[in-house]
């Protein structure tokens, strides 16, 4: 559905305004007859400014491809191309069938047309003839929720109507490629719910989905596959979870380096560790790294960890993840200032619906929740097998205390 090849974009930052009316004008001029005076008059007047660098890859008809990357990595640039907005300097796209684009939603709608005239006027811009819109326009009112306001202009609407209502008329259209770009971070929390449930709804369709955002659960709950792009290269793809480890190795590299304690980060398999704070050993008591175990029986989990660098606030943070690596439940433990190596048991009881399960170990130096600081993370250690099919007991994975009571009227 989607073929990038060798991707390239240039954006040319013009030292001074005379520059940018005459130097083109020059260069058209002169071009023909003295060809390198103009490239060195071009590389006077202005500065290249490399956003994107032989990016290639193709996504195959319903599948869901999440990019990921720090800010500045070219992600938005990215889209853009793939959605027609802008032009590569080098390279060259392919996208089959109906595209729709979440980038800057509303950016489209006319401030003194009404809602009713900006969704017949962006709808047919996404390729729907007026009957189609005909058919769809009472789902997509009801979608974007904005009562009377739908009949007065656009310019009278809070930010959240206005992206509501591009939203409604986006994802009405039944496209064939889905863009997204951080739109889901938008309007208040039932809204991003309903967004959420839309755009599953899409994706069962066989919709295929190009995703970006920061948001590493939603794209682990998306994607099938990922990509790192970092100063406009692609320099990591493949399974979401494998993905995102190299992203979060990049993040927290950067914020250790900029502590300036001369601490750093090294990778150890799909995690990372700091030398100083690092898990030693982690093993299950007589069942080595893997446990095959009933509903409702206890696993105790050995974690040996050395200290040899003083932290503020260190702290091991169990989590249980399922296959795709999304969390289910975990648990944050405070662990006293020591130099050496110490052993931590942890008692689990496992009641979990069946399937296979890892353990992720994370180290944190955190004086706060809101200055915690990612300095270790442990992949692929540890996994539990629940064998025993207990979907009559509870749904879901895992089971919460509910006190049921029949009260007789």
């Amino acid at each position: 559905m989607i073929r990038v090849s060798n991707i390239s974009k240039t954006y040319l930052v013009w030292r001074t305004p005379f520059s940018r009316l005459f130097v083109p004008l020059v260069i058209r001029l002169l071009r023909l007859f003295f060809p390198a005076y103009c490239d060195a008059l071009l590389q006077r007047a202005c500065q290249s400014i490399r956003a994107l660098e032989q990016v290639d890859f193709c996504v195959q008809e319903g599948e869901s491809l999440g990019i990921i990357g720090l800010n500045g990595s070219g992600k938005s640039t990215l889209l853009q191309i793939i959605a027609g907005t802008l032009q590569p300097t080098t390279g060259s796209v392919e996208v089959k069938g109906r595209i729709a684009a979440l980038l800057e939603l509303g950016s489209g709608f006319d401030p003194e047309f009404t809602g009713r005239e900006n969704v017949y006027i962006n709808a047919s811009i996404l390729g729907l003839t007026r009957r189609e819109i005909d058919a769809r326009y009472d789902a997509i009112v009801a979608f974007a929720d904005i009562g009377d306001f739908i009949d007065r202009p656009v310019k009278t609407y809070s930010s959240g109507m206005m992206v509501r209502l591009a939203f409604a008329v986006q994802v009405h259209v039944e496209p064939d490629v889905l863009i997204v770009d951080e739109a889901l971070s938008v309007g208040d929390a039932r809204f991003q719910a309903k967004a959420l449930t839309k755009i599953e709804e899409i994706l069962r369709r066989g919709t295929t989905l190009l995703f970006v955002g920061h948001d590493l659960s939603a794209v682990r709950s998306f994607c099938n596959q990922a990509m790192l792009l970092d100063k406009g290269r692609v320099i990591k793809s493949g399974i979401p979870d494998d993905v995102i480890a190299d992203y979060l190795y990049i993040v927290q590299k950067d914020r250790v380096a900029e502590l300036g304690n001369g601490l750093e980060l090294k990778r150890k398999g799909k995690g990372f560790v700091l030398q100083g704070f690092d898990i030693v050993d982690a093993y299950f008591v007589g069942k080595e790294q893997h446990a095959t175990l009933g509903f409702g029986m206890q696993l105790t989990l050995l974690v040996d960890i050395q200290m040899t660098a003083i932290m503020a606030a260190p702290f091991l943070i169990v989590d249980i993840i399922d296959n795709r690596g999304m969390q289910l439940t975990g648990k944050r433990i405070a662990v006293p200032q020591f130099e050496g190596v110490r052993q931590v048991a942890i008692n689990m009881h496992c009641s979990f619906q069946k399937g296979i399960y890892r353990v992720r170990l994370r180290l944190v130096n955190a004086p706060s929740l809101e200055q915690t600081l990612l300095i270790g993370r442990y992949e692929d250690l540890l996994s539990i097998e629940m064998i025993e099919d207990v979907r009559d007991q509870f749904t879901g994975l895992f089971p919460i205390p509910m006190d049921v009571v029949w009260v007789t009227r």
